[in-house]
């Protein structure tokens, strides 16, 4: 039982809520912006649990703001927005949130409304959504509880940092490197799911915060090492290089030990019979490529097909695992040795019409990349008229699912 089932919010709360739906859809961002400023400005021991790059870029501000909009939008009935939670919740648990969080959350998104809203955030508003904020809380504190007894009590599990040596890093592309990590402890590692990330602690010289960044496990479970394949972040004039990313690939060697979180998330690889469509872009060939070793071992009777994107062959990490089934691989921007060579076979994006000519409509169908591509390749396949319940993404970055499937 959770607690909003324990302590329901009242008629006259619920309405008070709704009724601020509209203003939340046209404020919601400027608000979930302000919270921000004023919580790193009076907590700043905090940034050491949220990506910084992602407050810089806003994406952190808007995946909150949709949160917000969608509890509200659903707070007589929040069981239908639970695999949202869930979704989130994970990354909570992998960051090392704690209960203790919540409250000091809840007191700064509450001041942010109302120095936002001004008039409009009447006491009774007000005290309305501290209400809502609490049931909405304790539905995250609950499955967050659930999340941490899981991840300790697993075989070789743990609950919050592990210390991993790296015994092996691997360039895979020009932007790609793997990772191979062993428990410095030397004990048993759990058997995570493939589609599962770690939560990677960075501690850089000259950094004045943590730098926490989850990344997929690219492997195959059951291996006595966890591996990671991160891509460089370059940056560009206007988005900053990754800090992590470059500081991994530069600074990171054979040797070095990294804090890492037990593996978690909710995006996994199923046990059903119909075939298998592996969609990605750039990195989001990571989970991806975990869940295409893990179907060869656990259902090899399964077909496997694979569809990814990448600017050109320079880029294109895993290109031979990949090959070993049937296999799509599409160039934006194809090199002179690409096409001499045969390397790709479409030139472009993934859209509809590639699909519908290289795999299966009957399939399940898992997709991870960009954000744009992830979009693209939705829309696609709604309108290829694919069930909902074959389709299973997810974002690098914020929980972004809502934007997705309300756009």
């Amino acid at each position: 039982m959770t607690n909003h089932d324990k302590h329901p919010l009242d008629e006259r709360t619920i309405q008070i809520i709704k009724a601020m739906v509209p203003v939340l859809e046209e404020h919601g961002e400027t608000i979930t912006t302000l919270f921000y400023k004023r919580l790193f400005e009076n907590y700043p021991e905090l940034k050491n649990l949220f990506n910084q790059t992602h407050q810089r870029a806003g994406d952190q501000p808007r995946a909150l703001a949709n949160m917000v909009y969608a509890a509200a939008r659903h707070i007589e009935n929040l069981g239908s927005v639970l695999p949202q939670v869930r979704t989130v919740a994970e990354k909570h648990r992998s960051l090392n949130v704690q209960p203790e969080h919540y409250p000091i959350v809840g007191e700064y998104l509450l001041k942010a409304m109302k120095e936002v809203l001004g008039d409009q955030a009447t006491d009774e508003v007000l005290e309305a959504w501290g209400e809502a904020y609490g049931v909405i809380a304790g539905v995250f504190i609950d499955v967050e509880k659930n999340l941490y007894e899981e991840a300790e009590d697993q075989d070789g599990g743990w609950a919050d940092w592990r210390f991993m040596q790296v015994v092996d890093k691997v360039k895979e592309s020009d932007e790609m490197t793997s990772f191979y990590l062993k428990p410095v402890d030397q004990q048993p590692l759990p058997r995570y799911k493939a589609g599962q990330y770690i939560t990677v602690k960075a501690q850089i010289e000259g950094e004045s915060y943590d730098h926490l960044r989850q990344y997929s496990l690219s492997d195959a479970p059951g291996h006595d090492y966890f591996r990671i394949t991160v891509k460089r972040e370059a940056g560009s004039e206007h988005v900053p290089a990754g800090i992590v990313s470059t500081w991994l690939h530069d600074h990171v060697h054979v040797g070095d030990r990294l804090p890492v979180s037990a593996p978690a998330g909710d995006f996994q690889l199923d046990d059903r019979k119909r075939p298998l469509v592996l969609i990605s872009g750039g990195a989001g060939l990571t989970p991806l490529m975990s869940m295409q070793k893990e179907a060869a071992v656990r259902q090899p009777e399964r077909d496997v097909y694979v569809v990814h994107a990448a600017r050109h062959g320079n880029v294109h990490a895993f290109k031979e695992d990949m090959m070993q089934k049937k296999a799509c691989f599409v160039y934006e921007q194809p090199t002179e040795e690409d096409i001499r060579s045969g390397a790709f076979h479409e030139r472009g994006f993934v859209d509809l019409d590639v699909l519908q000519r290289t795999v299966p409509k009957d399939a399940d169908f898992y997709f991870c990349g960009p954000k744009g591509f992830m979009t693209a390749v939705y829309r696609s396949l709604v309108e290829w008229g694919v069930e909902a319940d074959a389709l299973h993404y997810e974002f690098f970055g914020p929980q972004e699912a809502l934007v997705l499937r309300e756009s």
